[in-house]
């Protein structure tokens, strides 16, 4: 699939702008690809993506990682090291102004970067889990990362509980795990009450997440689609944009009249 470009590209982005006119309730699910920009790979492209050289059976099921959790930290250790110096790009500084400026009202991520939140966004859902936190598999003791980095950044050690001794796994979500139960039902709740879903870098191939576009169309919220790659819903999507979101995002802000003097985060 090629990207969208010229005069097509300009023309589905001035459509998706009216859309957003039209809003009132708008909610934003994000995937990997809106953090691409910002130097954190994705999983599925082809030579970059973090499945290419590994078997995510292998690494990142939570069967895996009670067997051999050296092997999650092994695998796991440059993506952290990556998203501790990872920046908000435009498409994130994006998404925080819409929200500033009353017109979207939650942003749905399957991210674990937390970029969202250090560029601005207040209602953050992250149904994939974030690395703020690591809980015990033994005690069930949630423990702050940032006593760990050092463990497992620089060390390259198993994290151990404080307390008890057992493996500090990251709150993340891995292959196997049962979504945060508050969150997902957060994120449903406002996507029902939605007018508009805009879906900004995800393939949509996860489930339940991929679903959450679904659920706006079946309570009659129209749907933007921006993401490089093709997805299931392309083909009933008000709009489908085939481009970066870092360049999309910042031009509907611009073209909606509110774009500010943004100041890097």
């Amino acid at each position: 699939m090629m990207p969208d470009a010229g005069r097509d590209l300009e023309a589905k982005i001035e459509r998706a702008a009216e859309l957003l006119r039209q809003a009132r309730r708008v909610v934003a699910l994000t995937g990997a690809g809106i953090s691409t920009p910002s130097g954190i790979p994705d999983f599925r492209s082809p030579k970059s993506g973090l499945w290419e050289q590994v078997d995510p059976m292998e690494v990142a099921t939570i069967y895996a990682f009670r067997r051999h959790p050296e092997r999650f930290f092994r695998w796991v250790q440059p993506l952290v090291r990556l998203i501790l110096e990872a920046r908000p790009n435009p498409a994130h500084r994006a998404l925080a102004w819409l929200e500033e400026v009353g017109l979207l009202k939650a942003v749905i991520t399957q991210n674990i970067d937390g970029l969202h939140q250090r560029a601005g966004s207040q209602t953050v859902y992250e149904i994939h889990g974030h690395i703020r936190e690591a809980t015990c598999l033994q005690c069930y003791v949630p423990t702050p990362t940032d006593s760990l980095l050092e463990q497992v950044l620089l060390e390259g050690k198993v994290p151990r509980c404080p307390i008890c001794g057992g493996v500090l796994k990251p709150n993340v979500i891995l292959f196997g795990e049962q979504l945060p139960v508050r969150e997902m039902i957060a994120a449903q709740q406002a996507v029902r009450a939605s007018d508009l879903m805009l879906v900004a870098g995800s393939s949509l191939e996860v489930a339940p997440a991929g679903d959450l576009p679904l659920l706006a169309l079946e309570h009659g919220a129209r749907l933007i689609l921006i993401n490089l790659g093709t997805t299931y819903l392309d083909q009933i999507a008000h709009v489908v944009i085939h481009a970066d979101v870092a360049y999309v995002l910042p031009r509907l802000v611009a073209l909606l009249g509110l774009e500010r003097q943004q100041e890097s985060r």
